[in-house]
């Protein structure tokens, strides 16, 4: 297969076309330094992929190369130990048989019996588990043994990072303070990680870009808060999270403005940035959450790229310390969704049958490039 596309050094870069047992479609790069979070619905080839980067399966075309070698192409293709990764699976993966410190061990047979303790213990202290060397799997806790999983996959000093699911066993609490820890230890390794997660949210915390995967296919890749920003159609919309997804019709166009205007049930609102549009064209479109406010209309604060609408809200839903408000609009069949504070929600006096106003920021209502039904 043709290699034209240039690879940054110490990039990973992937090129799959496999149709035949499991479909799957995808081709991007991992600069070194970088984390791409592979995104989407289970059973959407997302594993498939890590085990083919990680060796442990062969893709019927492509190539995967880290940097100027070549792991896998139609002619050959590298064991997982030729590769040298490091790979993290979705239940740890740990010996039960042994404790913290012989685990990671595990993974440095590449050393000489006499370094490898050492640098167990060297990256066992990395993690934050300097004490628990002598204790088994089953005398740690989800997030301990994430920790040692981990330390086992960094003590090979890898050229990459394969990450499965990595905070799906763990609590809640536990999740946020690994979060944190993995954002800092990205920052001291100068290696591509890839992360495979169901969980958008934890994406857009932790990844420098996002892939997503639907069906054994990659629907759209970049900068999070870029895709969704822009995302390519509904499909992406939805894997990114965003609700607010409507139609409307194409009422009136400032061509130099680069304005239109869409009727939304029995309300107009502007939309920026309209390109090719024509009027009574109907369109779909979707805008984040960023995009729906309610505080600007409170204080009095109404800048020119907000539209206002009137809304009843029709349900709350408290999720900590934020509230989900749904609110229906005159001649629309689906609801408006917004999460703000409890507090914000509080000092707005917001209850179910409220009617009460909301503003559209202009510039961020993105309209599908196949918008047209």
């Amino acid at each position: 297969m043709s290699t034209a596309v240039t690879t940054p050094t110490g990039a990973l870069q992937v090129r799959i076309n496999q149709q035949r047992d499991i479909v799957l479609q995808a081709e991007f790069q991992c600069p070194a330094g970088e984390l791409l979070a592979v995104v989407g619905p289970s059973g959407g080839g997302k594993t498939t992929l890590l085990r083919m980067i990680a060796g442990l399966a062969k893709p019927q075309q492509g190539d995967i190369r880290c940097g100027e070698q070549i792991w896998c192409n139609e002619q050959l293709c590298l064991t997982p130990q030729q590769r040298h990764l490091g790979y993290v699976p979705q239940h740890f993966g740990l010996f039960p048989h042994l404790n913290a410190e012989a685990n990671v061990m595990a993974g440095l047979d590449h050393l000489p019996a006499a370094q490898r303790r050492q640098q167990a213990q060297d990256w066992l202290r990395r993690v934050n588990l300097e004490g628990f060397p002598d204790r088994l799997p089953h005398q740690l806790s989800g997030g301990q043994k994430q920790r040692v999983a981990l330390a086992r996959a960094l003590a090979r000093n890898p050229q990459v990072l394969l990450l499965d699911e990595p905070f799906s066993a763990v609590d809640r609490g536990t999740r946020e303070r690994l979060y944190i820890e993995l954002a800092q230890l990205k920052r001291q390794l100068n290696i591509p990680v890839i992360m495979v997660t169901h969980d958008i949210n934890e994406a857009i915390l932790l990844a420098d870009k996002v892939a997503l995967i639907s069906q054994g296919k990659l629907l759209q890749q970049g900068p999070p808060l870029a895709v969704m920003a822009q995302p390519n159609d509904e499909l992406v919309a939805r894997h990114m999270g965003l609700r607010n997804i409507f139609s409307a019709e194409v009422v009136a166009l400032e061509n130099q403005q680069q304005l239109a205007w869409l009727q939304f049930g029995e309300q107009r609102i502007a939309c920026a940035n309209a390109g090719q549009l024509q009027l009574g064209m109907t369109v779909r479109w979707v805008i984040p959450n960023q995009g729906v406010r309610f505080s600007s209309i409170s204080q009095g604060r109404l800048p020119r790229s907000f539209n206002k609408l009137s809304v009843t809200i029709t349900s709350m839903l408290v999720m900590g310390d934020l509230v989900r408000v749904a609110c229906s609009l005159a001649g629309v069949s689906e609801q408006l969704q917004a999460e703000v504070t409890v507090n914000l929600a509080d000092k707005l006096g917001f209850h179910e049958g409220m009617v009460t106003d909301v503003a559209l920021k202009s510039e961020l209502i993105h309209l599908f490039d196949n918008a047209e039904l």
